[in-house]
């Protein structure tokens, strides 16, 4: 059972990581201490810029999307820095005056003290928690209407301000019908010029290019081998590099390199030509789904939201994802094969949480070394060191399953590409979901679980069966001390390790030494990524999840929590203005979805609150107490129905606003040459097109209030790191190519 002191050496180790590492070196103190103080007092030197950027110009300057993902700390902080204070002026004294826990047979801390289980079975006292309960309960879901509204604004302001992007003007079109008389493209032409006359403009095909792709990417490795081995000949004109053909050219017979990159080269230029020709003449190379773009936004938008034909299982259309949104693998899967793919992923997902539970379990174990001390007392002699046992109870629980989870955000971003989502926001919201099951399971209830099974082991051998329901509602808030490390391991030291950069650092001294070889590798080796939301948005939630299940049970939890959102806040809007790049923007799509586990997070804390007060002879509470989860539901529902469509549909009266302000500023635009080309797949933007892909010279650097380390996402296009390619989205290059 980890103590007020085992949780003091966490907060210390975890705080010691925060520092700057010392600026001098010199004598055998300073190399493993910073004695200058003055290195202390500069910092924070860097938050004060981080906070002075306008959100108006943060929108500018890194998009809705960077935005409104700080807004989900800002959340955090509206909703606990008021329920912090609250639980400490009434829960906390009401817990701590009471001596059960003194006279109890369970295991227990000091920090058990300020919970829920140091009050007696059937006591008055649970008044203050139940009226707690639904004070936390309204404010809560009054912030959450005010968010949702104000970011629901935020998008439609956005979206009316954008200039022009071709995904405005364009539609997916998929599971096309196949016709034994015409061609795909022909097929696709006369049904929108049929049932969308004086709106159809232009359509793009897809091709299945994967393998061109491959090879595409293949071509590129050995340009880049090719260079390398030419750099180290100019160095050395008086010997030829050699290599071996075989696996990482350790293996194989020995070969000129320069002459064997040439060949390599020349061969698979070969095999890109034929793979090329393949794709242009072979109708099977054409996948049934198109780009189909009409001459307004309110075209694009009537058909984007309505159905098509009388078989609602085909020419299904969706807003298309902006170009360098497009994850353009999955467009050649057939429409027809989705429903298998994603029933097997669902069947993978579940086997993935359940065997999962073993390693968290494993985690539990160490964080209760005294229930097993009891259990089992052979292996006290190994674990009473009290230094020792402060460290594993304080610290290592929090880093053994950080370490587990780390890499489950590749696992599930593979799944959720099974899965055939076509847009890498769709796939990054899809990972971010299974994500946040994975850990409300396995690193929440699974830490319950198995933590208040191993923590009264003794309790639960020497006790008959129908006590066990009391014993685990009782245990229960008593693994608050365990998520308080964790948040400190993962929560503090983790926003810590961002501001160093510790892992990118890390990877690129590892890069830098095995594989890069070129220039254009360093580059690429020093690129700082985006936010990732898929593996960091959940990672968030957990925290509201923690604070709303333990603000009314263990108030001691929610400073922990408060800390994390307010640290994290300043740290990610320094990072998003000079550090991280915006690989798409989806205007905030991701909302509706943070809002729904916020909600979950909200119910799961009424329904455990309800049953940990029913072991506590409280059950008289429960009617009281089953209105809560009601209430909060029916406010989901009320906030979908109101917000959700914004962030799904396109209003007809904004789309035609927009067309007309913009027939009336640029009457002769061509329309139809700016979106010709937007969709085509990235590996023919190089085949003989390079006029029609040219970017413009940059526009002149626009005012900003606020000086950055990195320029706007305005006039510096982030290539993605899926597909390779440049946006020919971003709407004041394509402007500067037509004017």
């Amino acid at each position: 059972m980890a103590t007020i002191q085992d949780i003091g050496l966490s907060a210390a180790i975890n705080i010691m990581g925060a520092r700057e590492s010392p600026s001098h070196g010199g004598t055998f103190v300073r190399k493993f201490v910073n004695l200058d103080m003055r290195s202390y007092l500069k910092f924070l030197s860097w938050v004060p810029a981080a906070l002075k950027m306008p959100e108006d110009e943060l929108i500018s300057h890194a998009g809705l999307d960077s935005a409104v993902y700080l807004r989900i700390y800002l959340v955090g902080l509206k909703i606990f820095a008021p329920i912090s204070v609250l639980a400490f002026i009434v829960l906390v004294p009401v817990n701590w005056t009471n001596d059960t826990l003194q006279f109890s047979k369970l295991e227990h801390s000091n920090v058990d003290k300020l919970s829920i289980s140091n009050i007696p079975v059937g006591s008055k006292r649970f008044i203050a928690h139940l009226a707690m309960a639904y004070v936390f309960t309204f404010w809560t879901c009054y912030v959450l209407l005010r968010e949702y509204e104000v970011v629901a604004k935020m998008r439609l302001r956005f979206l009316s301000s954008e200039k022009r992007r071709p995904d405005q003007f364009t539609v997916l079109v998929r599971n096309i019908p196949p016709d034994p008389d015409e061609s795909i493209s022909e097929l696709v032409e006369h049904f929108f010029l049929v049932n969308h006359p004086g709106h159809y403009l232009t359509h793009q095909v897809v091709y299945n290019a994967n393998k061109l792709a491959k090879l595409v990417k293949e071509k590129a490795k050995m340009h880049n081998w090719l260079d390398y081995y030419q750099l180290r000949f100019e160095r050395n004109a008086s010997k030829r590099p050699t290599t071996k053909t075989g696996f990482l050219g350790c293996f194989g017979t020995k070969v000129d390199a320069i002459e064997y990159y040439t060949s390599e080269i020349e061969r698979i230029e070969n095999e890109e030509a034929e793979e090329r020709e393949k794709i242009v003449k072979d109708p099977k190379s054409i996948v049934p789904a198109a780009f189909v773009s009409f001459r307004s936004r309110w075209g694009a938008a009537v058909c984007a939201q309505t159905q098509q034909t009388s078989n609602p299982t085909v020419w299904l259309t969706e807003w298309a994802p902006e170009p360098r949104d497009v994850y353009w693998d999955n467009l050649s899967i057939p429409f027809v094969s989705l429903t298998v793919r994603r029933l097997i992923i669902a069947v993978a997902f579940f086997f993935l949480n359940f065997f999962y539970v073993f390693p968290i379990a494993f985690v539990q174990s160490l964080a209760n070394l005294e229930g097993i001390e009891k259990a089992a007392p052979f292996l006290k002699p190994l674990i009473e060191e009290h230094t020792i046992k402060s460290f594993i109870q304080g610290f290592l629980p929090g880093i053994a399953l950080k370490i587990f989870l780390i890499l489950l955000p590749s696992i599930l971003m593979f799944m959720s590409k099974v899965e055939g989502l076509t847009s890498i926001s769709s796939l990054e919201r899809r990972s971010a979901s299974k994500y946040y099951i994975f850990i409300f399971f396995n690193v929440f209830l699974a830490s319950i679980i198995a933590g208040s099974a191993l923590e009264q082991l003794k309790s639960y051998i020497h006790q008959s069966a129908n006590e066990i329901p009391r014993t685990i509602g009782e245990a229960i808030p008593m693994k608050a001390t365990f998520f308080i490390t964790y948040t400190m391991v993962d929560g503090w030291a983790g926003v810590a390790g961002e501001i160093l950069r510790l892992k990118p650092l890390v990877i690129f001294h590892l890069k830098n030494f095995f594989l890069v070889k070129t220039e254009k590798d360093r580059e690429e080796a020093m690129d700082p990524g985006s936010i990732g939301f898929d593996s960091s948005e959940p990672q968030i939630q957990l925290y509201f999840l923690l604070g709303l299940v333990y603000a009314a049970v263990t108030p001691f939890l929610l400073p922990f929590v408060l800390i994390f959102f307010g640290f994290a806040y300043v740290v990610y809007r320094h990072q998003i203005i000079n550090v991280y790049n915006q690989e798409y923007e989806s205007a905030a799509a991701f909302w509706p979805s943070v809002h729904g586990r916020i909600i979950t997070a909200l119910i799961v804390s009424q329904l455990l609150l309800l049953g940990l007060l029913s072991t506590k002879g409280a059950g008289q509470s429960t009617p009281v107490l089953l209105v809560l989860p009601v209430v909060t539901f029916y406010f989901h529902k009320y906030c979908n129905n109101r917000y959700k469509p914004t962030f799904v549909k396109c209003p007809l009266q904004e789309a035609m606003k927009k067309d007309t302000l913009e027939r009336a500023r640029e009457p002769g635009f061509d329309l139809k040459g700016y979106l010709m080309n937007a969709y085509i797949h990235p590996v023919f933007k190089g085949d003989g097109d390079d006029d029609k892909f040219s970017v413009a010279d940059e526009p002149e650097a626009e005012q900003v209030l606020v000086a950055t380390k990195r320029q706007s996402r305005r006039n510096t296009p982030v290539p993605s790191k899926y597909n390779g390619s440049e946006s020919p989205s971003l709407p004041e290059i394509v402007n500067d190519q037509r004017l």
